[in-house]
């Protein structure tokens, strides 16, 4: 009997204050970032400005006080780095790229962390749409994307 509560106790989820939920996908955007058969542009929020700038002025008050992104216009730049992967999986399918897979579970765990509304809800009176930002390459890219799940990760 001590051996599966044991056991059961082995899986439970982490909760400890250090844990961040996009960790599998800083992990494989890790393995992606040095990819040389990957060379896209790709619509890219840029992580140090366009969070603030892609707001109305009402919000930038908000933020000039807060010194930080309202959590809408996060979750949607988020998600227009999530539905960019969508372009890389297409590019690597045309190419076979050696990272598909990598960049394919970057995808599939973005679309199950947002699994409520999908990846599909992109759209805010308050941020920018997607294909607003600039288009940048592949390693700009993941450099962004990175910096945007690591802030994620903060709040």
């Amino acid at each position: 009997m001590g051996l599966i509560i044991f056991f059961l106790c082995a899986y439970v989820p982490k909760t400890e204050a250090g844990y961040c939920k996009w960790e599998a996908v800083l992990d494989d955007l890790e393995r992606i970032k040095t990819s040389e058969d990957i060379d896209v542009s790709l619509y890219t929020a840029n992580a140090d400005e366009d969070l603030s700038q892609s707001i109305s002025a009402d919000i930038q008050m908000y933020l000039n006080s807060k010194k930080r992104c309202p959590e809408e216009c996060q979750e949607l730049v988020m998600r227009c780095f999530f539905l960019e992967t969508a372009v890389i999986i297409q590019e690597c399918r045309i190419k076979n790229c050696s990272k598909t897979q990598d960049v394919w579970n970057i995808w599939k765990n973005g679309n199950e962390t947002f699994e409520k509304n999908k990846l599909t809800s992109t759209k805010s009176e308050k941020c920018k749409e997607c294909e607003e930002y600039e288009e940048k390459n592949f390693a700009e890219f993941v450099q962004n994307f990175v910096k945007v799940i690591q802030r994620d990760c903060k709040h």
